[in-house]
């Protein structure tokens, strides 16, 4: 069985600016780290291999720096790690790394075959979680999302059972393989590293794919030209500033809490 992971490198969300000149997101002022969402996938697959046996690896769309990511990934366990990395991928949406990884998928699976795919349920730098089920859609397989428990694997028949995390509960969802799942982090805790994986892990070296390595790539779908997502404004989340305790009567109360709406308000149209 060949279980691939789509993992991100994502700066930390809890220290990250926003530059207000061009409303995106200043990379440089937090350090980046493996997506959280996706560690939990890595610890899953690795956990379906020790059961089911096969082979576990990870395919990542970033610069150079994202072998870091990777190389945490093989620290989990992973036993291989690709990395597609081109300036002709840069400023990708969703819907243009849905493609670029798509492509790579297609690249894997004809040289190696693909049972299952993993990927965390969003990124924490977009929060979008699009990237999944756009794969998904492309490589024409099912697509399971919010996923907190994989209750069974056949591999002879070819079926796979989840629980879907909904409002009211969990789903039970039955799924042919393959089949790509998003999972929560609910789905598990991802173990201390062993030893043996914290050294392998330091000395790993990812495959490197540029968009030559490819077959059959649409330039116009890549990077920005195949990007059609608009940021119009962005604004970093404001600390909490706790409670606030509000005198006087019911009247006045009334009238200060509309007050305070009608400033939030004007703050968030600004």
């Amino acid at each position: 069985m060949h279980i691939l992971v789509c993992i991100k490198q994502v700066p930390d969300t809890k220290i990250i600016k926003v530059n207000p000149k061009t409303n995106t997101l200043d990379r440089s002022s937090a350090p980046a780290i493996l997506n959280p969402y996706d560690a939990h996938a890595v610890e899953e697959a690795v956990r379906l291999r020790e059961v089911h046996g096969g082979k576990v690896t990870v395919l990542s769309m970033g610069p150079p720096q994202a072998r870091n990511a990777i190389r945490k990934c093989v620290e989990i366990g992973a036993d291989e790690g690709i990395l597609i990395s081109d300036r002709r991928f840069a400023g990708a949406d969703t819907l243009a790394t849905s493609y670029a990884l798509f492509k790579a998928i297609e690249k894997i699976q004809t040289d190696q075959g693909v049972d299952l795919v993993l990927c965390g349920k969003h990124a924490i730098d977009g929060d979008t979680g699009q990237t999944g089920p756009g794969v998904a859609r492309r490589l024409g397989i099912p697509p399971l999302t919010c996923v907190i428990k994989v209750a069974e694997m056949n591999l002879e028949k070819q079926t796979i059972r989840v629980h879907r995390k909904v409002e009211e509960g969990y789903e039970l969802i039955h799924s042919p393989l393959p089949c790509l799942l998003t999972v929560e982090k609910a789905i598990n805790e991802v173990r201390y590293s062993p030893l043996p994986n914290m050294l392998r892990a330091t000395r790993y070296e990812p495959n490197v794919w540029t968009v030559d390595d490819l077959e059959d790539v649409d330039i116009k779908q890549l990077g920005l030209k195949g990007s059609p997502t608009i940021v119009g404004k962005m604004w970093p989340p404001e600390k909490s500033k706790g409670a606030q305790m509000i005198n006087g009567d019911a009247e006045a109360q009334v009238k200060e809490v509309v007050n305070i709406l009608l400033e939030q308000r004007e703050l968030f149209d600004s």
